[in-house]
């Protein structure tokens, strides 16, 4: 299969007839001029070393020339082919916190960035360091949902973390639990293969404590290390909402909410991970040296891909053909003009 990868550049060819067509043009106003001046063939013995036959080829060796330089730069292609590749990585589910409290300010400041923005941040970061590594990308509140399988298209990735909005999920509440046993049945089969949870969290509210630990403790049980990232402040801020703060229903008070890092921590630690505040500078360090601990296994993928790339040859016939046109002189050659080819010297 014989391809372009940029198929529009090849109008660009109608340039090669054009300037043929100019040069004819030339070459006929060239001779009436000569007409004017007198008889032909007295004119071509005042000129006895002008060729008729090298104005012609050498207009052909740049035409060609032309055309394959043009070729060259619509980059075409010998085929496709089908590409296996192996790669050494492991696979890593993050689950993100979308509750209301994650609207919260991620510091002391109420005006501060939210924790949501804040979560954003360090796990687009973490995503760019994955090298060769698989992710998936789980959120949750009062149920949790898969946003993305367990995949090696980062970008598509990052794009649907970006798209996380605690305000548009209906049933409210921070179930970890259901969380972590999804990201558990996400993973592969491969037993070789080292598993980590990302625990995106506040792990506040949190109303099934004991659900959480046997989720954690299935987890480990099938290899899979949890770590959590707090997100938030230890010390109380309202919640916004509707340009306003969240309010009780019940108490007619502002909500207010703080980071639980003796929970969060809790989690880790049962779940043979790491626990890492997101404000704290070392945080995406710390994480990705913990991930760097699960073993690495051989993961095949299968990608097409174009190859033979041939513009190449048309740059070299392209360089042959200008090199002979400039050692390819208008006058004649000397030797050859000895040498009749199509009639008999008179005697």
């Amino acid at each position: 299969m014989f391809s372009f990868a940029y198929p529009g550049l090849l109008m660009l060819l109608l340039l090669v007839p054009a300037f043929g067509l100019l040069y004819v043009w030339a070459r006929y106003a060239r001779r009436v001029k000569l007409k004017k001046f007198g008889r032909p063939e007295i004119l071509a013995g005042l000129m006895p070393e002008v060729s008729q036959y090298k104005p012609p080829l050498k207009i052909t060796l740049q035409l060609i020339a032309l055309a394959c330089i043009i070729l060259a730069f619509a980059r075409p292609w010998g085929g496709i082919k089908d590409e296996k590749t192996v790669k050494q990585g492991i696979e890593v589910v993050i689950a993100v916190d979308a509750s209301n409290s994650m609207l919260a300010s991620a510091s002391d400041d109420p005006q501060g960035p939210d924790r949501m923005r804040t979560a954003k941040m360090i796990l687009e970061k973490l995503i760019n360091r994955l090298d060769n590594d698989r992710v998936g990308l789980i959120v949750y509140a009062g149920q949790a949902y898969t946003l993305i399988p367990v995949t090696n298209d980062y970008v598509s990735a990052k794009m649907f973390l970006n798209s996380i909005d605690p305000s548009q999920i209906a049933e409210q509440g921070t179930n970890i639990g259901s969380a972590i046993d999804m990201a558990v049945s996400s993973f592969s089969d491969n037993k070789d293969l080292g598993k980590a949870i990302i625990l995106i969290t506040d792990a506040e509210e949190l109303e099934d404590q004991e659900g959480v630990t046997q989720a954690v403790k299935n987890a480990v049980k099938n290899g899979v290390q949890v770590d959590v990232v707090g997100v938030g402040s230890s010390t109380p801020v309202v919640i916004p909402e509707r340009g306003s703060v969240m309010i009780d229903d019940q108490t007619g008070e502002p909500v207010r909410t703080a980071l639980n890092e003796d929970l969060a921590s809790k989690i880790a630690q049962l779940g043979k991970g790491i626990y890492v505040n997101a404000s704290a500078s070392g945080a995406l360090n710390d994480l990705d040296r913990q991930l760097s601990t699960l073993k690495k296994a051989a993961m095949e993928s299968s990608v097409y891909s174009q190859h033979d790339e041939l513009f190449a040859i048309f740059i070299w016939l392209a360089f042959v053909c200008l090199i002979a046109d400039i050692f390819l002189l208008d006058r004649k050659i000397s030797w050859l003009d000895k040498i009749t080819f199509f009639k008999k010297e008179s005697k």
